[in-house]
């Protein structure tokens, strides 16, 4: 049997991840429905309630037991509010290495959620999962990932030229063109303490976000 993930849950200041439920469908389909979703992911288009659902029921425990990855939804500790999607792929269990992407939805953009979402996930697999290396692949024009990588401590290795297909809508016709990937990595000595205070650690929250 291939080695795979556990079924769990991931805990941050103000979000939780968690496995996702077919009653995500509709709020999933809303995300999705996005231009920067479908320029910028190589998730389908049109992404339906019924392929959301699929993911749901399906694709993503499948995914999980067959040991590439593992999907997570995302949402709010305050409201239960889906506010992202968080997918590992790509996993080496020899290597111990695995791939991040992510999607925040619109009206959650500029919280500051996407690097909290991928921090926590990092947190958990460098000392959960005991893991060595966390890969993201940004776009050569998406500079919000970018700043995503940034913000958790990643490091810029290079440019993968033409590795990546970019999407846009022209009326109803998706066009498509090619783009640079830029490759980015952190390691658990990446990761940043935040500092003592006379009352002990601040929580459980045991790595910072860089500004």
């Amino acid at each position: 049997m291939a080695a795979s993930f556990p079924e769990t849950a991931i805990s941050t200041e103000r979000l939780l991840l968690r496995p996702l439920a077919e009653d995500d469908a509709p709020g999933l389909a809303e995300m999705m429905a996005d231009d920067l979703v479908l320029a910028w992911t190589d998730l389908p288009h049109p992404f339906t309630e019924a392929y959301a659902a699929e993911l749901a029921r399906t694709l993503a425990p499948a995914h999980r037991a067959a040991g590439r990855g593992i999907v997570f939804a995302v949402t709010e500790h305050l409201t239960q509010r889906l506010v992202g999607l968080v997918e590992l792929r790509n996993t080496d269990w020899r290597l111990r290495t695995t791939e991040i992407s992510y999607v925040t939805a619109p009206w959650a953009r500029g919280e500051g959620y996407a690097p909290e979402a991928v921090l926590g996930v990092a947190q958990w697999l460098f000392e959960d999962r005991d893991f060595l290396r966390l890969e993201m692949r940004t776009a050569a024009g998406n500079t919000a990932a970018q700043q995503v990588a940034q913000k958790i401590g990643g490091i810029s290795e290079g440019v993968l030229r033409s590795a990546w297909i970019v999407r846009g809508e022209t009326g109803e016709v998706v066009v498509e063109s090619r783009s640079d990937l830029i490759l980015w990595s952190l390691l658990p000595e990446d990761m940043e303490a935040p500092e003592p205070h006379p009352g002990g650690w601040h929580g459980d929250h045991r790595y910072v976000l860089r500004d």
